[in-house]
């Protein structure tokens, strides 16, 4: 896979790691097995590191929960036997930052590591182990699980309310139409963007798992992968116009937003009405108390 390619599918999954905090904190409950609020806080801690060959490299993401406990993502496409290495690496160097420390002891506090793997892939271990040698103090075992993202259904990950992910879904269909855009793969296709992705979309819009900015951008992801993947093939010209129908048109979700804050504007401008009539009701009464004493 070329770079371009995977700093497509790079870019597109820093982004949806922006969404708003509660379509964010729901992936990290989703992935960690965590019960954090909607509305806990987030801090995003894009730092760039420099390695051993003096090299600057940046950590996909590395979250920070209510000033608490950091969680590390780091996006794979390809199966990679050196991803637990960077991982560590990553984490010594973000633990690094903030250790804790007094007289006699001091603490590196690592984040929480996922790797999640966005392509299919059949060789790829559920957890990585790196062990770390101490001499005659032992040893010590890294361990870091792996999310297999081509194994879960679109089901599980409304369940979960990890639909940040649902662009992704894409993939699943990517070698397949590689080899064929028979007319069985087509209408499979056709069938994953309207009712597996845009359906899941719709839904938890309405159940209020993400806003309607989320979908709005979900959406645009989504389109921005069918792009790569898919448009370039000759047979997809059908199908190319109905995805740029269905993810492109949102105009419905941007007048509903603006209805809505055109009502709070009315309501804002309703409120000082109210409040200029009272205080020239109490000016007038003023004057006329005035009037009547002189």
């Amino acid at each position: 896979m070329s770079q371009t390619i995977y700093h497509i599918y790079d870019k597109v999954f820093k982004k949806v790691l922006t969404l708003s905090s509660k379509a964010v904190i729901n992936l990290i409950n989703g992935l960690f097995g965590t019960d954090y609020p909607e509305d806990s806080a987030i801090r995003y801690n894009w730092t760039e590191f420099v390695d051993s060959e003096l090299k600057r490299v940046l950590a996909d993401t590395i979250l920070t929960i209510n000033e608490r406990q950091s969680y590390h993502l780091e996006a794979q496409m390809t199966s990679d036997e050196t991803i637990v290495l960077r991982v560590f690496e990553y984490g010594f160097s973000h633990a690094n930052q903030n250790p804790v420390s007094n007289e006699t002891c001091s603490e590196l506090c690592f984040p929480e590591p996922k790797i999640i793997y966005l392509a299919p892939e059949k060789s790829i271990p559920e957890e990585y182990t790196l062990r770390l040698n101490f001499g005659s103090q032992g040893y010590f075992d890294y361990k870091v699980s792996a999310f297999l993202f081509n194994q879960i259904s679109t089901q599980e990950l409304n369940q979960k309310k990890m639909i940040i992910l649902i662009p992704f879904m894409l993939l699943k269909l990517r070698d397949v139409m590689s080899k064929s855009r028979s007319k069985d793969n087509l209408e499979a296709l056709k069938n994953l963007i309207q009712h597996d992705i845009l359906e899941s979309i719709e839904e938890n819009l309405q159940l209020g798992n993400i806003t309607q900015s989320d979908a709005r951008k979900l959406k645009r992801y989504t389109h921005k992968l069918y792009e790569q993947i898919y448009s370039h093939y000759d047979e997809m010209e059908e199908l190319n116009e109905m995805t740029d129908e269905s993810l492109m048109l949102d105009i419905d979700i941007i007048e509903k937003e603006h209805e809505q804050r055109l009502e709070e504007m009315e309501r804002a401008i309703e409120e000082k009405r109210n409040v200029i009539q009272k205080q020239e009701y109490v000016l007038k009464e003023k004057e006329n108390a005035l009037k009547a004493k002189n």
